[in-house]
C-alpha cells in the first residue's frame, strides 16, 4: 500500500466528532491487534478490523452533565469506566510495529512499553521544577490514542500532522467514552501537552519514550541476535534532558560492551 493510500485509510478510521455532541457509542472501526507473525507491509498489518465499539452494559452511557453521584465531576459512571477500560484492552494486545516488522518474535506491546515508562517514571531522581506524578500519569496516557489508531510508525507514510489530527480525534471519542468530566479533561491536557512537549514533564517523559526504545532494542538485539543498530542511530543526539542522556548513554555503553 502506498503512503497516499494508507493515510487515506488512515483518515476512515475515526469519525469526526466535531458535527455531534452525543456521548453515545456510535459504530467505529478499529486496527487488529498486530502479532509476531504479521507480515512486514502496511497493507498486511491494516488488514482487519472491527465494526463494533467494545461490549457495553447500556448502549447510551450517561452524559458527562449528570455523573452517578449527583453533581462530583471527577466520578466516572460504572458503564463508562467498563467501556473505557474494555477499549484499552487493545493496548495490552496489539503489539509495537517497529518490532513486528522486523520480525521479533513474541515482540511487546503498547501497554508493555508504556508500562515500563511508567516505572522509569516512579524510579527516577528527583529533578527541579519536574512533578514526578504527573510524569507516571503521562507515561501511561501518551500512546493511549493508539487503542485506536493504532502503532502508526514513520514506514506507514502519514504524515506527522495528519497521525497527530487521527490521535486527537481518538483522544476525544476516548474522552466521551468516558463520560467526560474531570478524569477525561485530564487525560487530554496529558496528551495534549506530551504530544505537543508543552513542558518539564513532557520533555522527561519525551526522553522515557527513547530510552524505552533503544533498552528493548538491546533487549532484543541479546535475546535473538538481532541487529537494531537503527534505533539506536535514529534516537541518537535527541534526548531533551540530563536524565535522559544519561541513561541512554548507560543503554549504549551496555551494548558496545556486549
Amino acid at each position: 500500500m502506498g503512503s497516499g493510500s494508507r493515510a487515506l485509510l488512515c483518515k476512515s478510521f475515526v469519525p469526526s466528532l466535531a458535527s455531534s455532541s452525543s456521548t453515545h457509542l456510535f459504530p467505529f472501526s478499529f486496527f487488529k491487534s498486530r502479532t509476531s507473525s504479521s507480515s512486514s507491509t502496511a497493507t498486511a498489518r491494516v488488514s482487519g478490523m472491527a465494526s463494533d465499539p467494545p461490549p457495553s452494559s447500556s448502549s447510551s452511557p450517561p452524559p458527562p452533565s449528570a455523573p452517578a453521584n449527583g453533581g462530583d465531576a471527577s466520578s466516572v459512571p460504572a458503564s463508562s469506566a467498563i467501556d473505557f477500560l474494555s477499549l484499552c484492552h487493545r493496548l495490552k494486545t496489539t503489539k509495537r510495529a517497529g518490532w513486528v516488522i522486523r520480525d521479533i518474535r513474541n515482540p511487546e506491546s503498547i501497554a508493555d512499553h508504556m508500562y515500563r515508562m511508567g516505572l522509569m517514571a516512579l524510579i527516577a531522581s528527583d529533578l527541579p521544577g519536574v512533578d514526578r506524578d504527573k510524569c507516571i500519569k503521562m507515561a501511561i496516557v501518551h500512546d493511549i490514542a493508539e487503542a485506536i489508531v493504532g502503532d502508526i510508525t514513520p514506514s506507514d507514510g502519514v504524515p506527522k500532522q495528519e497521525k497527530s489530527r487521527l490521535e486527537r480525534e481518538a483522544i476525544d471519542y476516548m474522552s466521551k467514552l468516558l463520560g467526560g468530566g474531570q478524569r477525561a479533561e485530564e487525560i487530554g491536557q496529558l496528551w495534549t501537552e506530551y504530544e505537543e512537549n508543552l513542558s518539564l514533564e513532557a520533555k522527561v517523559v519525551k526522553d522515557f519514550d527513547k530510552v524505552e526504545m533503544i533498552l528493548q532494542a538491546l533487549e532484543y538485539e541479546t535475546e535473538q541476535g538481532k541487529n537494531l543498530e537503527e534505533f539506536f542511530q535514529s534516537t541518537a543526539g535527541k534526548f531533551q534532558t540530563e536524565l535522559g542522556k544519561a541513561w541512554a548513554s548507560e543503554i549504549v555503553s551496555r551494548r558496545t560492551q556486549s
